[in-house]
């Protein structure tokens, strides 16, 4: 494993906890989603994972196969990190910025045309970052991270503040890297659907607590039910014969309904039965996914 967590735990005084007893494990070569709304303890994690806060219980984290107090500061040669907010200076190009970071680690300059065309920044590495979009800067900070070839990437809420195209952008980045470097990724995010498009991996944070881990068709087979949002015409007139056979569907507005099946293969049978009833179907919109599954997680957790 390239990151390793064992029951890891955290707290700044004694009567609450930030973490507890999280175990993570990110597989080579993944790109594994850290998934948690906001405070669940995701930040709190990246800079344990990094050092920039120290092990309470020396020993709950290995990175490379390692513990981490044996390697600090050495391994960061082999990471690449941004934490919330990328730190670039407006008066520096792009290309002034690497070389201001290869200057810090001791690099040489022979990676810098690669790096700024593999992250899409060729053509402006010339320009001031004060005139950088959002998007432009999230990836020259990326390019700022992989000077020194790192074998693991962590990064936290990259896609924050991106607009569509940015959000598009940053993902095709990220899977170009994993899959033509081999770089492990650890990403987290509260950005749900981004989660499911992009990474291979997902562990669920809530409350310090790491409720789900495994790659993402074990998330799905443990949510295996299929939601659809249906709309038919004159729903008024049909309601309570829909309802006779399906009794757990739920009118969404005039013409909407909402049904949930435990598989796929009952949402044909579902349709053929309208069909039957004579009732003009308009629109039949698939739903769910990992949003869903995440919101249907953490209520679960509040009722507990």
């Amino acid at each position: 494993m390239i990151i390793e967590t064992h029951e890891l735990s955290f707290q700044f005084n004694k009567n609450h906890k930030l973490l507890d007893k999280v175990s993570i494990q990110v597989p080579e070569k993944s790109i594994y989603g850290f998934l948690g709304p906001n405070g669940a303890g995701k930040s709190t994690t990246i800079r344990l994972i990094t050092g920039l806060l120290g092990e309470q219980n020396p020993g709950e984290i290995s990175l490379f196969g390692k513990p981490l107090e044996e390697q600090l500061p050495f391994a960061f040669s082999q990471i690449g990190c941004i934490i919330e907010t990328p730190t670039l200076y407006a008066h520096l190009t792009g290309l002034e910025h690497l070389k201001f970071v290869a200057n810090l680690q001791d690099t040489d300059e022979s990676k810098f045309n690669e790096v700024l065309d593999l992250v899409g920044l060729d053509h402006a590495k010339n320009i001031k970052s004060k005139k950088y979009s959002l998007g432009m800067k999230q990836r020259l900070s990326i390019a700022m991270a992989l000077i020194n070839d790192p074998k693991l990437l962590i990064l936290d809420e990259p896609v924050n503040g991106l607009d569509p195209q940015g959000i598009i952008e940053m993902r095709l980045l990220l899977q170009k890297l994993n899959r033509e470097k081999g770089i492990t990724i650890f990403i987290s995010s509260h950005i749900l659907a981004e989660v499911e498009k992009l990474c291979t991996h997902v562990g669920i944070l809530y409350n310090g607590i790491l409720q789900f881990q495994g790659t993402m068709s074990e998330l799905k087979a443990k949510n295996s039910h299929a939601s659809i949002l249906v709309e038919v015409g004159n729903l008024d007139q049909h309601l309570n014969l829909i309802q006779q056979q399906y009794p757990d569907c739920v009118q969404i507005n005039t013409n909407e309904l909402q049904l949930k099946f435990s598989s796929k293969e009952e949402i044909p049978v579902f349709v053929n039965f309208l069909t039957q009833q004579n009732i003009s179907v308009y629109k039949i919109q698939p739903q769910g996914g990992l949003e869903e599954w995440f919101i249907d997680l953490t209520k679960q957790i509040k009722t507990l």
